[in-house]
């Protein structure tokens, strides 16, 4: 039960820094770091690649229960561990909905059973994510569930979303939050602008992300409840957040890598694959957003992995299901940032890893002695063309297929099990 790594590029989030050297896994577990090789280890040389914590997703949408046409937990763990994902945390936007701690022992049995990753579950707010009735925060917390968000589903009514956090803050709950002033953001699919205009869409305000996310920064000045807006995409709503964090809120912030790699003109001539919620950017915006990430600003990035089958988008744009898989692109796209000298890996694995997991009291993300074994050995610069149809997810609906990239997953550990190794 002794693993250990040679010649590695060791990437430390928590450092903030990387640097050469080895690493030995005893029990599942990180034994020592810089030490020899003992006895009896099973040895794998790294070859100067690179060996960081494994990724921790938040946010991603499974289909089990419900619609495992889409995603099936199996190929959702199995997406995650040819990614480099060695945590799963698994929205709630289920049919049915995780709103009950029946619900949610139920995926978490299954998951279990089926898949070689971890994965913790997120539990609604409200009951259906209808916004109307408060769901049961207590028993979900007992039940395992991880934090509280009706997702895309914006709660309208101000008084009940106060409520729910004036109990959550209380059990000391973790709310992610979707800032979106629901009226403005209502059947649109594209960011206000001249491009919206040319191709005649429904469009939104970036200023609809910056409203709904003052509204919630004040109910959250007003209970003090643990808040994750789980997108932030637009340069207006940074001042503010910023602000909310001064002001010593309790506040932390995430955004999909599809925002951080994407912008609105990637959409061409009505690419659905490209076609998400909220919508692709404007240049500056996503640059801002880069930049954020570099500073910490923005603590967290995320696959927003959400399988749609070929049905729900070979439709006209407007119609069409929104979202894309991330699962195993996540790493690549990351190394877009990486290879363009916006962020070092370093910055990469903290909001990547080390941040989700502090945000939601895991122990992974790290790369010290007493962390968990679940780690991913990578080379960010070997280069290939993406090709949709040799994914592990069941539905391949990704806006990087036939794209170049760089950054191949060589090998995962959970627990320090390799539950993937790449093929030659």
């Amino acid at each position: 039960m002794m693993t250990w790594f040679g010649n590695a590029r060791l990437i430390d989030p928590e450092a903030g820094a990387e640097r050469n050297g080895t690493l030995l896994l005893r029990e599942g577990v990180i034994a020592e770091i810089d030490a020899p090789c003992p006895d009896g280890a099973e040895v794998v040389e790294c070859k100067g690649k690179c060996l960081a914590p494994g990724i921790v997703d938040m946010g991603v949408q499974v289909g089990e229960p419900g619609a495992q046409h889409k995603e099936s937990l199996r190929t959702a763990g199995l997406a995650a561990a040819k990614g480099g994902v060695t945590t799963i945390i698994m929205r709630p936007d289920t049919v049915p909905a995780i709103d009950t701690p029946e619900v949610l022992e139920y995926v978490t049995r299954r998951a279990a059973a089926r898949t070689p990753v971890n994965i913790r579950a997120m539990a609604t707010l409200t009951r259906g994510r209808e916004g109307r009735e408060m769901a049961e925060i207590g028993f979900l917390m007992d039940a395992g569930a991880v934090a509280f968000t009706d997702g895309d589903h914006v709660t309208a009514d101000t008084r009940i979303l106060a409520r729910c956090m004036s109990y959550a803050k209380g059990l000391g709950a973790l709310i992610v939050g979707h800032p979106q002033d629901q009226g403005l953001s209502r059947g649109a699919c594209v960011t206000s602008g001249k491009f919206a205009s040319l191709r005649g869409l429904p469009a939104v305000s970036p200023m609809a992300e910056r409203m709904g996310f003052d509204r919630d920064m004040g109910l959250v000045e007003m209970t003090g409840v643990r808040y994750h807006a789980d997108q932030i995409t637009c340069a207006r709503t940074l001042p503010a957040l910023e602000r909310a964090k001064a002001n010593g809120l309790d506040v932390t912030a995430g955004i999909s890598i599809h925002h951080l790699t994407l912008n609105e003109l990637d959409v061409g001539d009505y690419r659905t694959f490209f076609k998400f919620t909220p919508p692709l950017r404007h240049e500056d915006d996503r640059r801002a957003m880069v930049e954020a990430v570099a500073t910490g600003l923005i603590d967290i990035i995320c696959s927003m992995h959400t399988p749609q089958d070929e049905e729900s988008k070979r439709l006209p744009f407007e119609e069409a299901a929104a979202g894309a898989v991330g699962l195993e692109t996540l790493l690549p796209a990351a190394m877009r940032l990486y290879h363009s000298g916006g962020v070092s890996l370093p910055q990469i694995w903290r909001a990547m890893s080390l941040n989700p997991a502090r945000r939601l009291g895991l122990p992974a993300g790290r790369l010290s002695v007493g962390a968990p074994g679940d780690l991913v050995l990578f080379d960010p610069d070997a280069p290939f063309v993406l090709d949709r149809f040799t994914l592990q997810s069941k539905s391949r609906n990704t806006p990087f297929d036939g794209a170049r990239m760089e950054g191949r997953v060589l090998a995962t550990y959970v627990g320090g099990v390799c539950v993937h190794r790449q093929e030659g």
